[in-house]
């Protein structure tokens, strides 16, 4: 998918963050160190991870500039108020740094150098961004903490939508043959 309009982009980034910051909101204060085995990103990492990547990594390269990431350790923000601040501020100024551009479909360089249409960029941005609060939902339910849903229904919510809409629709198609049998 083309990312073409600006404004459209920035809204969708606007809505995703929201998203990311609904389920990040529910990481427990003691909890903000946890990973699931040493060695790798604790919860605070990975809503740090996703904060200064999108500042420093993605924001960076759209504006024709090297990446400026240097990790997401505590070192950034230790605490749980620390790291809803620290997303928060940096992802107003990304947002401001993307505002700015004037033509998605020009290219940019990635870390390593690769060229690659801005429109992509930011789309593996979003992408980016959507992988790591996937893996914070993981902690939080190897936690048994609860979640919320990411569009307002959970699974099972929808299944029983959808067993009810069937069996509904069953009932009408009954109806109808009924009504349109020979008599």
């Amino acid at each position: 998918m083309e990312i073409s309009s600006l404004d459209t982009f920035l809204d969708y980034f606007g809505k995703v963050h929201r998203r990311t910051m609904r389920v990040v909101r529910c990481i427990p204060r003691d909890k903000v160190d946890w990973t699931f085995r040493p060695g790798k990103f604790t919860l605070g990492d990975l809503a740090r991870h996703i904060a200064t990547a999108n500042r420093y990594i993605f924001a960076e390269s759209v504006q024709g500039k090297p990446s400026r990431y240097a990790g997401c350790g505590r070192e950034l923000a230790a605490s749980y108020d620390e790291i809803i601040v620290l997303m928060e501020k940096l992802h107003g100024e990304a947002m401001e740094i993307i505002s700015r551009l004037a033509d998605l479909n020009t290219e940019c360089k990635t870390p390593d150098g690769t060229p690659i249409m801005t429109w992509k960029w930011l789309r593996a941005m979003v992408e980016h961004e959507v992988h790591h609060r996937g893996q914070i939902y993981i902690y939080l339910a190897l936690l048994e903490v609860p979640s919320p849903p990411l569009y307002g229904l959970t699974s099972e919510q929808v299944a029983a939508f959808s067993a009810r809409s069937q069996q509904s629709t069953s009932l009408r198609e009954s109806a109808d043959d009924a009504v349109r049998a020979p008599r």
